[in-house]
């Protein structure tokens, strides 16, 4: 830490700091404004006709195609009859006119939405393995030899552990062989790669299920000896597969939120990036109390004094089932998403091309 301080202090005079340009969030008022003030204007026969500043006015940032979803907020860029499109160049009210590429953004913004709240299930299960997995641990064997035992927390290395292999097989073998099947630079694309690590976190919780049925069974059979007999590393494979499932979809959802924002926001992509496990890390607080509350009234509450008098293997069943039906949701989400289009301009042709591919 003090070598690090030292080389911070050293690079601190080269720091090269960007001149604040305003809230990213204005130009999207402006949109969603205009938008409504002109809500009774029809579209133009040629979506070309919208307004857009040219490539060589355009002083930061990347001119984004124009797409037929969302529609509605076309209308923000149609340049009204009474004045003409010079006019609106030389003058123009952005609460009034807005260009294609601002539209877009709005648009991406708003597609970030579903994505967002389709990954939370995925983050619940993530939250397991550094709160109930590692209570579990604290009620079985974890020596390893006659006088060493390892601290509960510390199994939870072996999700760091498969979070590296994954991402490593991944990167140095299946993205060149999944390049050549499908053309895509990245091998698969990114919401692809993130409903991947979706079915390991499923199937996580129904290895997690297993396990502890097991260990309940050891502790009903030996009451006074509970589950002590049982070694931690019973835990691994969940551990493991949550760890592999997290080098899918968490790496994925970084990449999907920095990637798909505007250019101008890319700090807010990261927010919702991290946004995810800290959100969802409620949601399974929200979940478990429901839970407790429900099935206390049912007879007898999943979640006991201990963890022996619990019921995890049904609460894990339950993550299991939400995040299955989630899933479809998701692909149909994904199935429907599209993705950036960004204008590429040669000296002989401007083009659009999807930033997932590239």
């Amino acid at each position: 830490m003090a070598s690090s301080l030292v080389i911070f202090w050293m690079g601190r005079p080269f720091y090269r700091y960007r001149k604040a340009t305003g809230s990213p969030l204005t130009p999207m008022l402006h949109v969603l404004v205009a938008a409504i003030a002109k809500r009774n204007v029809p579209y133009p026969s040629d979506p070309d006709q919208l307004y857009e500043v040219p490539e060589s006015d355009k002083t930061r940032g990347r001119l984004l195609c124009h797409t037929d979803k969302l529609k509605f907020l076309d209308k923000a860029a149609i340049i009204d009859d009474n004045q003409n499109k010079e006019e609106k160049k030389q003058n123009n009210n952005p609460w009034r006119l807005a260009t294609v590429t601002r539209v877009e953004e709005m648009k991406l913004i708003i597609n970030l939405i579903p994505v967002w709240l389709t990954t939370l299930p995925f983050g619940i299960c993530v939250a397991q393995a550094s709160t109930f997995f590692i209570k579990q641990s604290t009620t079985m064997n974890r020596k390893i030899v006659h006088n060493f035992m390892i601290p509960p927390a510390t199994v939870y290395a072996l999700a760091a552990i498969g979070m590296i292999i994954s991402v490593t097989v991944y990167d140095k073998l299946l993205v060149p062989f999944l390049r050549r099947v499908t053309g895509n630079e990245r091998g698969v694309k990114i919401l692809q790669r993130i409903g991947f690590g979706m079915i390991f976190s499923i199937i996580t919780m129904v290895v997690a299920a297993l396990v502890e049925r097991k260990r309940l069974d050891i502790v009903e059979k030996n009451p006074l000896k509970g589950s002590i007999s049982m070694s931690v590393f019973w835990l691994a494979p969940q551990f493991m597969i949550i760890g592999i499932g997290d080098g899918f979809a968490l790496v994925g959802l970084q990449e999907y939120f920095y990637d798909q924002v505007p250019d101008s926001m890319r700090s807010l992509g990261i927010a919702l990036y991290l946004s995810v496990i800290g959100a969802a890390n409620f949601l399974s607080s929200l979940l478990i109390t429901l839970v407790d509350h429900i099935t206390e009234k049912g007879g007898k509450s999943w979640f006991g004094k201990d963890l022996n008098s619990s019921r995890l293997d049904y609460f894990y069943g339950l993550l299991a089932i939400i995040t299955s039906v989630n899933l479809c949701v998701y692909v149909f989400v994904a199935s429907r998403y599209s993705y950036k289009n960004v204008q590429r301009t040669t000296t002989a042709v401007a083009d659009c091309y999807e930033d997932d591919s590239v």
